[in-house]
């Protein structure tokens, strides 16, 4: 019989999965119906949900810590993509900005940059899903040498 707080960090656990496999769906959809591939950069993102979608599979059918340690390190990548991501469009705005206007610097630059045609905070997306992730990951208790030897009887999720 699972404790009161047993089965709330169930409950929760199964809502950071779900949030967790509808974002990364919802960000693979949103990529590809913008067209973000061209090339290894805009690809990166299209692979990384791919991949982090074929491991919540996998934890869904096996239920094993080599299934969440994978995902942990995945969600790690992710945060990396996110911040390189963001870094990309900060520049490649940067660099469209300056084409348009040579005379722009300093704030009006930033402003242009960080307001320009190719979101700088979008990739923020995969920090946003892998904070989710490791939040999933948190403690799990198939992380854990016997499964309820901490006195929480082990969660179906």
């Amino acid at each position: 019989m699972m404790t009161s707080s047993a089965s709330t960090i169930t409950l929760l656990r199964r809502a950071l999965a779900a949030i967790l496999v509808l974002g990364i769906v919802g960000a693979e959809v949103e990529l590809l119906l913008l067209k973000h591939t061209d090339g290894v950069w805009q690809l990166a993102p299209i692979v990384l949900n791919g991949v982090a979608l074929l491991v919540c599979g996998w934890y869904a059918l096996t239920r094993n810590a080599a299934a969440i340690r994978t995902l942990q390190a995945v969600m790690i990548i992710f945060l990396v993509s996110g911040g390189i991501g963001m870094i990309q469009h900060f520049r490649g705005n940067i660099a469209y900005a300056v084409d348009s206007n040579p005379s722009l610097a300093g704030r009006e630059l930033y402003t242009e940059a960080v307001m320009g045609s190719t979101p700088t905070l979008a990739p923020g997306m995969m920090v946003q899903l892998a904070l989710v992730g490791l939040a999933f990951a948190f403690r799990h208790p198939r992380l854990r040498g016997k499964p309820g030897s901490s006195g929480i009887v082990s969660e179906s999720l």
